[in-house]
């Protein structure tokens, strides 16, 4: 099992293709509580130049709620990571595939709301 769900968006800027990713998450419930961009901190803390590269940490609180009540450590792995990269031709957008990532905690109520994210995060990135 793959442990993302991605789409390229070719010919795409990474400012177009974050407006997309935001308009298509917020459209399924989520919003973005974390933004890390990638490519500023490497380049201020390690001098580094690459190319864009942005973290965006997106929530659905009812399912983040449902998820806590059910399994009270899973914070750790909240929230769902989305990242957008420049590549060749365009732009990768990942988002985390919550079934593999949630499968490493032995919890079937889990699971159930594990897979409703992965509805919701495949119709995100179907939509870009």
């Amino acid at each position: 099992m793959s442990y993302t769900i991605d789409r390229f968006l070719p010919d795409v800027s990474p400012e177009d293709a974050e407006v997309r990713v935001r308009d298509a998450l917020a459209s399924q419930g989520f919003g973005v509580l974390t933004e890390i961009d990638v490519k500023a901190t490497l380049k201020n803390k390690l001098d580094l130049d690459i190319g864009p590269y942005k973290i965006l940490g997106a929530c659905k609180p009812e399912l983040a709620h449902k998820a806590m009540t059910v399994e009270p450590k899973i914070g750790v792995m909240l929230p769902c990571n989305v990242i957008l990269r420049q590549v060749d031709g365009g732009i990768e957008v990942s988002a985390v595939e919550p079934l593999a990532s949630m499968g490493a905690v032995d919890n079937p109520q889990l699971m159930g709301i594990a897979s409703q994210v992965q509805e919701l995060l495949t119709t995100v990135i179907a939509d870009l």
